[in-house]
């Protein structure tokens, strides 16, 4: 499919998404989120995909949130409402999409750059990183799952003075918080990116759906539920040809092929 807002690549089993509006800081347009949309159904169908990178075009920005020039044509509460709703759903899609999703934030991740950020399973980023929700320095409030992701990965509190305040972190603060998993110097990112990201499309992609879903559903659910969750995904991955495969690899003292059955 071809793209007019971003670049969907592929290396072996990895997917490289690279929001390309790099003049406009990569900002978020109603386009760009119609293309991120499509190009997570295109990922999610395609079988021999089996890990998802996601990053911006250039060396400046991730991405720096929502294109302030559509703005002037939202219709009242409802044309808000849907703006919001229409970037948590693209968003949601990431985080429930079946296969990791690995963030390589190689600059400025602010406002819905950071809430795309948010939606990956994973973020790396760079060191000159810089990260932030500035909406209410423009009179708003995060509305692509900030104000809920955030208050899920770090201290309450931590995610109020992001949120109350709008001011920027560094990658290094980022990550002390929480916010980031890994800071790697920028000019190693990508590569750091891609390295991960190939780790993981060699395990087997069942068990990895199954540990996404189940991890994902430790955020949602009540410890007793979320136990019955993990026992039942357990067996659905025990039962699997892959699982065999592992077992008999560890055997055998070679490395398992997986197929993904």
């Amino acid at each position: 499919m071809a793209y007019e807002n971003i670049t969907l690549e592929r290396e072996g089993a990895v997917a490289i998404l690279t929001v390309n509006r790099p003049k406009a800081l990569n900002a978020l347009n109603k386009g760009t989120f119609d293309d991120i949309d499509n190009a997570a159904d295109e990922v999610e169908n395609d079988p021999s995909i089996r890990v998802l990178i996601v990053t911006g075009a250039g060396d400046k920005a991730f991405v720096t949130g929502a294109d302030i020039t559509e703005f002037a044509a939202l219709e009242g509460a409802n044309g808000w409402f849907d703006l919001s709703t229409r970037g948590q759903s693209v968003f949601e899609k990431l985080e429930r999409m079946s296969k990791p999703v690995v963030a390589a934030i190689n600059g400025f991740a602010l406002g819905g750059g950071l809430e795309l950020a948010l939606g990956c399973d994973i973020r790396f980023a760079a060191d000159t990183a810089k990260m932030g929700v500035p909406e209410i320095n423009l009179g708003l409030i995060p509305g692509y799952g900030a104000t809920q992701r955030l208050a899920r990965l770090m201290s309450k509190g931590m995610a109020k003075k992001l949120v109350f305040t709008g001011e920027m972190v560094g990658a290094q603060e980022a990550y002390e918080i929480g916010l980031v998993d890994q800071v790697v110097p920028a000019d190693e990112l990508m590569e750091t990116v891609k390295k991960f990201a190939s780790k993981l499309a060699a395990k087997a992609p069942i068990a990895l759906k199954l540990a996404k879903l189940t991890v994902n559903e430790a955020y949602e659910t009540d410890i007793t539920r979320g136990m019955t969750i993990e026992a039942t995904n357990f067996a659905l991955a025990g039962s699997t040809e892959d699982a065999t495969e592992g077992a008999k690899a560890f055997l055998e003292k070679r490395k398992p092929e997986f197929k993904g059955k």
